[in-house]
């Protein structure tokens, strides 16, 4: 196995093995595990597997969980399906910067993505090295942000379009999550910057020490989670993979965040990913 890193912040592509061998190589995985922990996302070409050999590779981190809205493959619980066509309404949520699933309360560990089938160009999908972006920030808005609490939802970004009942069945299935805006990597112990596109306000914002007046709350808590969210948006923290048909993306989904960008209409674009469950963010 050859890993050939991508950019001097985030990602490498893996050469020379198949993921379907590291279903029975608890060597091969090892390595592509310790791997997946140095370089935050790896790539891979030419991975020609079955949708049980997909789930089988991705069991190996962990249980794989399915997702509310999106649908999964009948025969394989837990791989997911997003399939895109020329009839397909524009999606609004996998072309934001975000951190798979934070709306749960123990969002996933990672996700193993396969390209099955994809535009001659375009469609390509972006990552962000939140631990980078944490590090990069000034020490004044680190000591600033280092206790608080931000809250995410399902409801007001896969609900928002759906009627109100549904909307708000689907909000007390899956109420409203909070995590520290800085979480600590369970693996590493690195601090990284968890807020993301789910994320909604600040749960703890409006204490003395930041608010002179009430009138500060609202502007000061919003105008700081929106500077926060985009620190995802510098280049100098992203790679960015151009998809082919049995390429592949593993990704930790703890110190992530990705973007799949929507250039591509009118053309088909399916993907299946298996997500695995993770645990409680501290």
């Amino acid at each position: 196995m050859r890993v050939e890193p991508l950019t001097c912040s985030i990602g490498a592509e893996l050469i020379g093995v198949k993921l379907a061998d590291a279903v029975h190589d608890a060597a091969l995985f090892d390595e592509i595990k310790k791997e997946l922990i140095r370089h935050r996302v790896l790539f891979l070409r030419d991975q020609d597997f079955t949708r049980a050999e997909h789930v089988a590779f991705a069991r190996r981190f962990g249980e794989l969980e399915d997702h509310p809205v999106v649908g999964s493959d009948p025969e394989h619980p837990g791989l997911v399906r997003i399939y895109k066509s020329p009839d397909s309404p524009p999606d609004r949520y996998e072309n934001a910067w975000h951190t798979d699933a934070t709306w749960r309360e123990r969002p996933p560990y990672g996700c193993v993505l396969r390209c099955v089938e994809c535009p001659p160009v375009g469609g390509d999908t972006m990552w962000a090295n939140m631990v980078l972006a944490y590090e990069q920030l000034p020490d004044h808005v680190k000591t600033q942000i280092e206790d608080l609490r931000a809250r995410h939802s399902i409801e007001s970004t896969f609900g928002a379009a759906m009627p109100i009942e549904k909307r708000l069945a689907l909000k007390a299935q899956y109420p409203d999550a909070e995590h520290p805006v800085v979480r600590t990597h369970p693996d590493t112990g690195e601090k990284v910057l968890f807020v993301n596109g789910f994320t909604t306000h600040f749960t703890n914002f409006h204490t003395p020490d930041r608010i002179r007046y009430g009138q500060d709350a609202n502007p000061g808590g919003a105008l700081l989670l929106s500077y926060l969210i985009s620190q995802a948006y510098i280049p100098e923290h992203q790679v960015r993979w151009r998809w082919k048909k049995n390429s592949v993306a593993i990704w930790d989904n703890r110190s992530t965040q990705h973007y799949a960008v929507m250039d591509y209409p009118p053309c088909v674009r399916q993907m299946e990913r298996a997500g695995i469950v993770g645990e409680k963010v501290f």
